[in-house]
């Protein structure tokens, strides 16, 4: 996977916010032009993008604001069962000190950070515009996916 991509209407909220995650700005631009409507089958399109990096350097995160043609709104708050892309998971080492931080961004607690089992303390964020994260600390050393292959 390169990439996922995020459209938002307050780029430099959302971008605040990934930072605080622990995401790095790899690089901003503004893409125009036919090619950019032929790829993604939109006329007069005009973008502005802000490419983001994980700190481990294998996850990419690209955020877009439309400028033309505005952005369509959807439910901001659906619930985490409604169909398609609902939510990106981060790793993190300590999940009460990034909730807090992300917390001063705007960011609200879906449910609670719960544990599961002696493996993760997990918990889902509404950040800016709705985008869904979910934050997973890893315990010790086992992981889910020692259990899926033991299983």
């Amino acid at each position: 996977m390169d990439n996922v991509g995020i459209i938002v209407d307050d780029l430099e909220a959302a971008t605040a916010f990934f930072v605080e995650l622990g995401l790095e700005v790899e690089g901003r631009t503004t893409v125009e032009g036919r090619w950019v409507d032929r790829v993604i089958g939109l006329d007069g399109v005009r973008s502005d993008i802000v490419m983001m990096r994980t700190p481990d350097g294998h996850g990419r995160l690209e955020l877009s604001r439309f400028q033309k043609p505005t952005a369509i709104r959807t439910e901001p708050d659906a619930p985490v069962n409604t169909l398609g892309i609902r939510r990106i998971m981060f790793a993190v080492t300590d999940i009460d000190d990034v909730v807090a931080r992300l917390q001063k961004h705007g960011a609200q607690l879906v449910g609670e950070v719960v544990q599961y089992e002696d493996i993760y303390r997990l918990c889902y964020l509404r950040g800016p515009e709705g985008i869904l994260v979910a934050l997973a600390e890893q315990l010790g050393t086992r992981s889910v996916t020692d259990i899926l292959e033991s299983a």
